[in-house]
């Protein structure tokens, strides 16, 4: 595809986005997707809004909770709220699994941390890239699936004890 094509096509799916959406859903969408923080301009730019409609949007995500907002100098920073996306993806997690499939996917990632602290001959992930070599493909490949599973592990047994915390509070 010529760089001219790519530029229709990118073109096309914007406008339909736009269409399909309300501007407050996309606002929506790109701070779900906002890791780090953006500016109200950078969000609208991403979102086809305006900046003022951003910006009015952003604060209504602020006071339900979904985002945050950080001063950085005279700049408005916003974010989607760490911890409400960890109490949903643990809420889902103990909504479409049952206990056993809990209990399992955590022996399974438990024995595939091991594997890692044993072939690496390292506790922690963190360890590991301390020692690994800058060309060293796999290793790094490695280090970032064991961070993942370590991230999964925790989520998972959060969710475990979660389900367990609120079966205690029902009986």
């Amino acid at each position: 595809m010529t760089e001219e094509t790519w530029n229709d096509l990118n073109k096309h799916v914007k406008a339909k986005w736009k269409a399909e959406t309300t501007p407050f859903e996309r606002v929506y969408e790109v701070v779900e997707q906002t890791h780090d923080g953006q500016s109200a301009a950078d969000i609208a730019e991403r979102a086809l809004v305006s900046e003022p409609t951003a910006r009015r949007h952003c604060k209504a995500l602020v006071n339900t909770g979904f985002a945050e907002a950080e001063q950085e100098g005279r700049s408005t920073i916003y974010k989607r709220n760490a911890d409400r996306v960890l109490m949903t993806r643990i809420r889902e997690l103990r909504r479409e699994t049952t206990r056993e499939e809990l209990l399992d996917g955590i022996k399974r990632m438990k024995r595939e941390i091991r594997r890692y602290e044993d072939q690496y001959d390292v506790v922690s992930p963190e360890e590991l890239a301390r020692e690994l070599d800058a060309d060293d493909g796999q290793g790094w490949e490695d280090l970032s699936t064991w961070r993942t599973t370590r991230q999964n592990l925790s989520i998972a047994q959060a969710a475990l004890a979660y389900s367990e915390a609120s079966q205690q509070l029902t009986a």
